[in-house]
């Protein structure tokens, strides 16, 4: 912890460093760039009491969206009116510490966390260790999208270009996922980047929530990387009746998004593939 008379730094969301590059039989040094995967720990706060929640490996920025959108994406919240505040923490006779973020909430007491039946550590690599069942999204009122959204199958292709020529970060440094919202034109509404594609999705539905925009109805999500049960989970959570991403989704991802009809698509280039509810896009 610094003293109350440091200075705090906030950390950066890309770092310098040096290298050997190696062509042609020749190693020369140069500079780079390399995306900063810095420690974030979630707390939540109500009426005196206080909880680590979780603490997850992300590159700084859009922090308190990250809070919020893990929070309402594992079924902590279930909205952004009993959010009371969300701030960095600032210990008594302490420098302000952007490693840590308190989410107050509204209320009496902490929410019931053990129903969750999952230990909170996350990692930039695997989410959250310990994944509830599909039972369990039964048990935290998950329902079925009922979503009719309909896109036009030409306009899906055009997606990853547009999500990577908003990745600036990504173009600086080649090491970030990224998770994006369209409307069913085509349009990009909102991007963010992260070194955990989990956070990268968690920030995206936290500016979401944040914003009053849940659920996101007649929405496609497109994520950098492969889907996941936990990106199915969070995209289903958010509402989102399409998620595409440019890689493979899991076996679990399938089986989810079929049980809860979510349309999955994956392997999105110039052609793609279908894995549940078709119906959402129009071939013709």
């Amino acid at each position: 912890m610094r003293s109350s008379n440091s200075s705090p730094t906030r950390p950066a969301a890309k770092v310098r460093t040096t290298l050997l590059r190696v062509a042609e039989g020749q190693a020369r040094p140069q500079g780079d760039e390399l995306v900063s995967e810095e420690p974030l720990e979630i707390r939540l706060l109500a009426a005196g009491q206080r909880r680590t929640l979780a603490v997850t490996l992300r590159t700084p920025g859009q922090d308190f969206e990250l809070a919020a959108g893990f929070l309402f994406a594992e079924g902590v919240i279930g909205g952004r009116d009993v959010i009371r505040r969300i701030a960095y923490c600032t210990d008594p006779g302490e420098a302000q510490q952007y490693n840590i973020v308190n989410v107050e909430l509204r209320g009496e007491s902490l929410p019931d966390l053990e129903r969750l039946e999952r230990h909170f550590y996350t990692t930039s690599a695997c989410g959250v260790c310990g994944k509830a069942g599909l039972e369990q999204l039964r048990l935290r009122g998950q329902r079925p999208l009922a979503d009719a959204s309909r896109i036009r199958a030409e306009v899906l292709p055009q997606l990853p270009q547009k999500l990577r020529r908003a990745q600036g970060l990504f173009e600086r440094t080649g090491g970030l996922h990224a998770a994006a919202l369209f409307d069913l034109e085509g349009n990009l509404l909102a991007l963010r980047e992260d070194v955990g594609r989990h956070n990268a999705l968690d920030k995206l539905i936290g500016w979401a929530l944040l914003e009053g925009k849940l659920p996101l109805e007649e929405k496609v999500v497109l994520v950098s990387g492969r889907a996941s049960y936990e990106l199915c989970q969070k995209a289903l959570a958010a509402g989102v009746p399409i998620l595409a991403a440019i890689s493979a989704p899991s076996s679990l991802a399938v089986e989810l998004a079929r049980q809860f009809n979510l349309t999955l698509v994956g392997f999105l280039r110039e052609s793609f593939n279908i894995y549940s509810a078709p119906e959402r896009i129009l071939l013709r």
